[in-house]
């Protein structure tokens, strides 16, 4: 196997069809989750929850939040640490749930956690028996009995619930089943995950591993891991030019025709996510500033990147304000001097956002 040649051009079209950016969109939503093989579950809503608008820029108007919303329900679709998975996938997971913490010698920082939950492990029993016998709880709801509180320098100090929870979670005995509000709602596994044939360790992480890159098209071989165990051995190596480093690219994306669109995009869209790959493919000045002071933001709290067929070209510092009913856009940042014909198709992605959000687009007057 040779090594495949790629320009600038090359590698960002097969990002963006392979992220099912591109002209012809996808169907329904399971078919999306199942093509990506996640949703980020993050809950900030400026424009619209980062979910939502991953679906609603591939999937167009025909997406619905309700339709997420059902699929959570009804566990088509579960959430395992943060990341909306199709449930079919969790027999994925499952093989390593059963061997948490891993076998062999274990570094220093996770024998001390090993030992923390042994010492805690009245409370872990009584949170299983309080979600086998009651259903369905808030962490708040659980109760603590922790004898050794968490330590941390963080915000998890003394959580020792919230703590202990996520650690069930790995071991495979507790899950994510939903939200009240701003709430997670926690229960046992058995009744969230189906009960399919646990896939071997070795071979679960080979199928996820293609499949991510068959969802982002190319890597760089040394990128950051998406998830742990993820591997970068799948796909076939490439170099793209002017960009250092060995890539790995998906066989099924080279050669295939591109037709692209314009699509506002959550700024934790996997396009945009590993800012790495972003900067040395699209040559695109981003960073998600929500965390920044206001007065030193450039482009806004959440502001959104504008894609235009294969490249990103500009970013909308837009907001949703549900009490008067307006998606309030305070700027278009214009990476270069958008077209007549880009600028109107931006305009019209907005008013389509607007319309989806079912809200009145506000656009200043040099804009509108």
């Amino acid at each position: 196997m040779g090594v495949h040649e790629l320009s600038r051009q090359d590698a960002r079209r097969i990002a963006v069809r392979a992220q099912l950016l591109a002209r012809d969109r996808p169907a329904d939503l399971l078919g999306l989750v199942r093509h990506l093989t996640l949703l980020q579950a993050d809950q900030t809503a400026a424009v619209a929850p980062s979910a939502d608008l991953v679906a609603w820029s591939r999937l167009g108007s025909s997406y619905s939040p309700a339709d997420l919303a059902a699929a959570l329900r009804d566990r088509t679709l579960v959430e395992l640490h943060g990341l909306i998975r199709p449930a079919e996938d969790m027999a994925l997971y499952t093989a390593e749930m059963a061997e948490w913490p891993g076998s062999g010698p274990l570094p220093d920082w996770r024998e001390s956690t090993l030992t923390w939950i042994e010492a805690n492990d009245k409370c872990r029993l009584d949170i299983l028996d309080r979600l086998g016998s009651d259903g369905p709880q808030r962490t708040r709801d659980l109760p603590d009995t922790c004898t050794v509180p968490w330590r941390s320098t963080g915000w998890t100090n003394n959580r020792n619930v919230s703590v202990l929870m996520g650690f069930m979670v790995r071991r495979g005995e507790v899950a994510m089943a939903g939200w009240r509000g701003r709430d997670r709602i926690w229960d046992l596994a058995e009744r969230v995950y189906p009960d399919d044939p646990m896939v071997p360790a070795d071979q679960a992480r080979r199928i996820r591993a293609e499949r991510w890159l068959r969802a982002v098209g190319i890597v760089r071989k040394a990128g950051p891991e998406v998830e742990p165990s993820d591997e970068r051995r799948v796909g076939e190596p490439a170099v793209v030019e002017g960009v250092r480093g060995e890539w790995r690219v998906d066989p099924a994306q080279l050669g295939q025709p591109f037709s692209g669109r314009v699509a506002l995009l959550s700024p934790l869209d996997r396009l945009v996510f590993d800012r790495k790959r972003m900067t040395e493919l699209f040559d695109f000045d981003y960073q998600l500033e929500m965390y920044k002071p206001a007065a030193k933001r450039r482009w806004g709290y959440w502001a959104l990147p504008i894609l235009q067929g294969d490249r990103l070209v500009g970013k909308l510092d837009a907001a949703a304000d549900r009490t008067s009913g307006m998606l309030r856009v305070n700027a278009i940042h214009e990476d270069v001097p958008f077209s007549p014909t880009v600028a109107a198709a931006v305009r019209r992605e907005i008013r389509a956002l607007a319309d989806w959000l079912d809200l009145d687009p506000r656009l200043p007057a040099k804009l509108s």
